[in-house]
């Protein structure tokens, strides 16, 4: 019999992108806690924020995944996880020649409202994001060569640069992807449905056994992806928490997992 587990980003997938609000997908959370399916959640937030919305959701008693996959928040309320990867990375960072370290300046330089400034969140949540235990994100002010110097330096090391939207993170190179494997291990599943909204999800997507891409008028939509052709990956027309719970439904009720 197959044992699924759900993995699911949260901004503009289970949260709504603009007011993150999951009231509409409130009914499929009960009935899938009901059935025994695990969520996992999976995002680019830290534990310290991560944590408050895990046990909102009453899903507490599941492993999380945070930092883009940079690490796992352990089941329970309340639970932080080791923060020595995070000091592994800052030692590698340290480590390098004053004038390749300069240009770089990480949310560990910076204060909250900096952070606050830079992330556009409210001084709270701030705080919450610059509290890391995997991944150093940051800006970078060189130039681009210097960048690539910058970033190859480090890989000798075995820490990853990662270009995002509008920071460069530093980090061990694990993957949303890497740790939904990880999690689902864990906890004894043996089928995957994965959804999101951002190319930050796409390896998970493409990993998991059946996955939805939640509709996100806010963004540019994703490329077409490897599966969707076969129907292993479907996009959802509703946006937000509302595309989440009809693809959430739709997909388990075809693998015969009544909710």
């Amino acid at each position: 019999m197959h044992r699924w587990a759900i993995v699911t980003d949260l901004d503009g997938t289970l949260l709504d992108h603009a007011t993150y609000d999951w009231a509409p997908a409130a009914p499929t959370l009960a009935r899938l806690r009901a059935a025994g399916v695990p969520v996992i959640l999976a995002s680019s937030k830290t534990a310290a924020e991560i944590g408050p919305l895990r046990d909102a959701l009453g899903l507490s008693g599941v492993p999380a995944i945070c930092e883009n996959g940079g690490g796992v928040v352990p089941p329970g309320a309340g639970a932080t996880p080791d923060r020595a990867e995070h000091a592994r990375v800052m030692a590698a960072l340290a480590a390098l020649p004053a004038e390749l370290r300069a240009p770089f300046r990480g949310f560990s330089e910076m204060s909250v409202a900096e952070v606050a400034a830079l992330t556009g969140l409210p001084e709270r949540e701030a705080a919450r994001a610059r509290d890391r235990a995997f991944t150093e994100p940051g800006v970078w002010t060189g130039a681009k060569a210097a960048r690539a110097a910058f970033a190859r330096a480090l890989g000798a090391a075995g820490v990853a640069a990662r270009e995002g939207g509008r920071f460069l993170t530093l980090g061990f190179g694990h993957t949303k992807a890497d740790r939904m494997r990880e999690v689902a291990a864990s906890l004894g599943a043996t089928h995957l449905l994965a959804l999101g909204d951002a190319p930050n999800d796409v390896e998970m997507l493409e990993a998991a056994d059946r996955a939805a891409i939640v509709a996100n008028p806010h963004r540019a939509p994703l490329p077409p992806l490897e599966g969707e052709a076969a129907g292993r990956i479907l996009r959802t027309r509703a946006p937000g928490p509302e595309g989440w719970s009809c693809a959430v439904e739709r997909i388990l009720c075809e693998a015969g997992v009544a909710l």
